[in-house]
């Protein structure tokens, strides 16, 4: 695996809206941006964005991805490319109910897909993007085991999955012999929604105690976050979260966040980063940004060592 600094190791960078919302000039020198600052960790999915394209067909993030590699020979060994499955559009019907879903036959045709757009031979992190009950797990650990077995994936992980189906794909991996998930990724954040608020359209999308107990207890699983800036409220007073946000706990936590930030002199997207990134378990955000000041304020985040006696005042509040 490709590695940076210390820090810029520590951050993986949102490609979602690459090739939509971000032209591709535009995300060609957020690209460049990243890696020359040390960034390695590069996410996407086969189905960004296809909300976007009247045609609803997704896969814009790795061509444009895959573009900016043929344009930059011996790029793809210095970073370290994530995408997902499962969640594509595909026939009649509404999504996610017409998602691709994860079936043998549907796993091996996207990673072709993605190999295809990220003009690549090989994927280092492959996620399940949402779960599929009507497919048998032994069926996608079967699938996914395969892909690392050929060498077309490094690791496999799972993304806004239930815990205990994440489990029980890991045991039958291992009763057969089978590589298994490795990876989690689910959406985090300092400031939390109230309890019992759905997560659609992922159900089991945030990550809870459980979630955090479960990774520091398997030393090889790693944690993944994202939606960690919560769509640039931190960095705007005026933007509000919404109902969902408002309970007597963020209100704590807004007070020790501004507190924090006052002290250190930093910006509530940095304290935010230096807390998922400094604590137990140590997590990796994955960033999604527009602009390339917001890139620096974000390996500034990473980089930033939060003293014991604030983080302290953050987990306190939390």
């Amino acid at each position: 695996m490709p590695t940076g600094t210390a820090a810029t190791a520590r951050l993986a960078l949102g490609t979602m809206h690459f090739g939509t919302r971000t032209d591709a000039s535009t995300a060609f020198d957020l690209l460049d941006r990243f890696v020359d600052a040390g960034g390695t960790l590069i996410d996407t999915a086969d189905c960004y964005t296809f909300w976007n394209e009247p045609d609803g067909r997704g896969g814009e993030s790795e061509e444009v991805i895959g573009r900016w590699l043929a344009a930059r020979p011996g790029m793809r060994d210095r970073v370290y490319l994530s995408t997902k499955v499962g969640a594509q559009p595909h026939g009649q019907g509404e999504w996610p109910a017409n998602r691709q879903g994860l079936s043998g036959n549907v796993v091996g045709a996207a990673v072709r897909g993605s190999l295809r757009r990220l003009g690549t031979d090989r994927i280092d992190l492959y996620w399940t993007h949402m779960e599929d009950r009507g497919v048998a797990l032994e069926e996608t650990a079967e699938a996914l085991a395969g892909l690392v077995a050929d060498g077309t994936v490094a690791r496999i992980g799972a993304s806004n999955h239930p815990l205990w189906r994440v489990e029980r794909s890991r045991g039958i991996a291992e009763r057969r012999g089978w590589a298994g998930y490795t990876a989690l990724q689910l959406r985090h954040s300092y400031l939390r929604p109230r309890p019992g608020v759905p997560s659609l359209p992922h159900r089991f999308g945030w990550v809870t105690d459980e979630t955090l107990d479960y990774v520091e207890s398997e030393p090889e699983l790693s944690l993944w976050v994202y939606s960690v800036l919560l769509n640039g409220f931190y960095a705007r007073t005026d933007r509000p979260l919404g109902e969902d946000f408002e309970h007597p706990g963020n209100t704590r936590r807004l007070a020790a966040l501004e507190r924090v930030a006052e002290d250190l002199g930093a910006t509530r997207n940095q304290v935010v980063l230096a807390w998922l990134t400094g604590g137990r378990p140590p997590l990796v955000p994955v960033v999604g940004v527009s602009r390339p000041e917001q890139l620096d304020e974000a390996f500034a985040g990473v980089a930033l060592e939060l003293p014991a006696e604030h983080r302290r005042l953050l987990d306190e509040a939390a």
